[in-house]
Parts: structure tokens; sequence; C-alpha cells
């Protein structure tokens, strides 16, 4: 890797998710606001598992727009609605400047043991971008996984899934977050092998709380190395400052590996909150844009 490319510009994206009390609004509205600044490509606001949360993910969103001017960008999912249910949104969103979408699959409700595709709707990721090609020219975010998809029955018929995506109209692919980043790249050389020009974009989850993390990776299928066991060895939950600190060295470490293969987008999993998030940037060299900072975030 060239130290000119190592000054390529570095661009992020960031997730949020609904909040479910005005307490925890409160919280995501400071992060968006010390977050803003960074001038992000776009902000992406998650939906239940069972399209539980979608009143909540419009409304967020739509202030996002309104308020801080930052491209927008709601998670879609095939999940609890059919194909009339789904265009609807996606033409409401595109009636309010909304361009930018998350096409997902999305996870069985709660209680559920698999994923049944809904009686009339989308059954799988390709199929809703295919959909929503037809509403309107999106730009579309689809997931890949370094790992494998937990349900996926091999990492060919994965990487196939993914190529797939990008034919049927998907922009970029955002990464299930990971910490053995030689398997991202690893999986970036066979995407290559396989035709897949899309932009792979790694997403990163900074480490708050490890346990917590532990429980994210259980659900999503992500391995957690033993060294990274062994860095939060003896530590509980009463060792956050301690645990912040280690979570922040860990992602910086992270994309400084990254960015000298030549990664210069990165999606930050901010979990509502900014402080780490914002540090990893400025440890890529992002800082606040000169100016005023968008205007009318504050809760």
């Amino acid at each position: 890797m060239t130290e000119q490319a190592l000054k390529s510009p570095v661009q992020v994206s960031f997730e949020f998710f609904p909040p479910k009390s005005p307490e925890m609004e409160a919280k995501l509205w400071q992060a968006i606001e010390k977050l803003a600044p960074l001038r992000p490509r776009f902000v992406s606001v998650t939906y239940g598992a069972d399209g539980s949360t979608r009143d909540r993910t419009h409304r967020i969103v739509s202030r996002i727009v309104a308020e801080t001017g930052l491209v927008s960008a709601p998670h879609l999912t095939c999940v609890g609605a059919d194909r009339e249910e789904i265009r609807a949104i996606a033409r409401a969103y595109h009636a309010e400047g909304i361009n930018h979408i998350v096409a997902l699959r999305g996870d069985p409700p709660q209680g559920a043991t698999h994923y049944t595709p809904h009686p009339g709707g989308y059954a799988y990721a390709v199929d809703l971008v295919r959909g929503l090609r037809e509403v309107a020219d999106f730009d579309i975010s689809v997931a890949a996984y370094p790992e494998v998809h937990p349900e996926a029955p091999d990492a060919d018929f994965d990487l196939d899934n993914l190529k797939r995506k990008f034919e049927a109209g998907a922009s970029r692919a955002i990464t299930q977050f990971f910490y053995d980043t030689e398997n991202f790249l690893r999986f970036r050389d066979r995407c290559a092998a396989r035709g897949i020009n899309g932009p792979i974009v790694p997403g990163i989850l900074p480490i708050a709380k490890f346990r917590q993390m532990l429980n994210f990776a259980t659900r999503a299928g992500a391995k957690v190395p033993a060294w990274l066991h062994e860095r939060f060895a003896g530590l509980d939950d009463d060792d956050a400052d301690t645990q912040r600190l280690l979570g922040a060295s860990v992602a910086i470490e992270q994309v400084e590996t990254l960015r000298r293969e030549g990664i210069d987008e990165f999606h930050f999993y901010t979990l509502n909150r900014a402080e780490l998030t914002f540090a990893i940037c400025s440890a890529l060299g992002l800082r606040p844009a000169n100016g005023p900072a968008p205007a009318g975030v504050s809760s």
C-alpha cells in the first residue's frame, strides 16, 4: 500500500436504531449531533426483525433529513408485508426525497425457529432489490457476510447470493461486523474472483461492553477470536471505562489495517452512541467539517 493511497479520502456511514423511550431518543439525537459534523456519506436506521419498528424508523429517518440535511437510509426488509405494502413504503420514501435504502431479507419474528417468506411478499433480499428498482432509481445497500450467513449451506452459495444482489441492482454491500481482519480480506479477494465488482464496505462494531458484543456475535454468527477474549479477560461490567478504551483500541487497529489494504470506506454500527465511533473516525483522520454543524439536531 503506497503512502499516497493512505492519504486518499475516507468515507464513513453510521447506523442507528429507533429508540424505545424518550430517554433513549434523547441519547440518539445527542449521538447524531456529535457525528453529523463528520459529514458521513449516509446514516442508516434499522428496522425491527418483524417490521415492528416501521413507523419509528420512518419518523427518525424523516427527522434526520429535515433537521440535519444528512442522507438518510432506512432499512427495509421482506418480513411482515406483501409486495404492494413494501412498494408503497418505498414510494413514500421517494416522495420525501429519501433515495437510499438498505434492503435486507430480515430476521424471523421473535419465537419463530426459521425464516418463512411472507405470502405475496418478496421472498429474499435479491427479490426486494429488484422490486425497489422497479419503484425508483434508489441507491441500494445490501448485506454481506465475510464469515458466511449463518443460514447459508456453504460459502459458495453465500457468494453467489451476494453476486445476484449486485446483478439485481445493489449499489454496495455492507458487511456484518467482524474482528478477524484477515478473514475479511480473504472474503474481499473471493468476491473479486467471483466477479463481484461492487463496493464491499466493512461493518465495524466498536466494543463498548464485551459481554454485550458476545451476545450480538452469537445471534449474528460472527466469530470472536481468542486474542480478543484474552484482551478483555478479567474485566466485568464495572470496568466500563477500561472496556471502552480497549474497544476503541481494537477498532482503531482494525481500521488502520484495512486502510493499509486499500479500504477507504467504513460503516459503523454505533448502537446510538457517538463516543467510540467519533474517536475511531478521528484516528482515520476525519474531523468535523469547517463551518457550523447542521442546525436543529438537538432533541
